[in-house]
């Protein structure tokens, strides 16, 4: 029975494709499933063969440590270099959205005090 190595929800087209070619440089056989079209499955990456996937998990694991160390180390030069995103950065190029969204979180956490303060009114 078929199991599940990867959930495509919220994974980058780039990293799909490495665990791709990482499956195909190791043979390891493996189907993809697209995902739905209301959105509620993201689709997935699975693998055939029940006595592939605890090797299919270890190498998974590695690429998955190697790929975090790559993205910190980018964002520690992007930090250096003074060009990682911030906050005051998002806020200065995009003034609007911040503004829509700090408002938004104002009012849903005046909504969820209402009812606290209508039961000690």
């Amino acid at each position: 029975m078929a199991k599940l190595l990867l959930n495509l929800r919220h994974v980058p087209d780039d990293e799909a494709d490495e665990v791709r070619a990482l499956l195909d440089a190791a043979r390891i056989g493996y189907y993809e499933t697209r995902p739905g079209p209301l959105g509620i499955s993201a689709g997935g990456i699975w693998i055939r063969d029940d006595d592939e996937f605890p090797a299919a998990k270890q190498r998974m694991a590695r690429y998955q440590a190697e790929r975090a160390q790559r993205a910190r180390a980018e964002r520690a030069q992007a930090l250096r270099d003074g060009t990682a995103e911030t906050f005051l950065g998002i806020a200065r190029a995009q003034p609007l959205r911040v503004a829509l969204v700090l408002l938004a979180i104002a009012l849903l956490l005046g909504l969820m005090a209402l009812p606290a303060f209508l039961i000690w009114r």
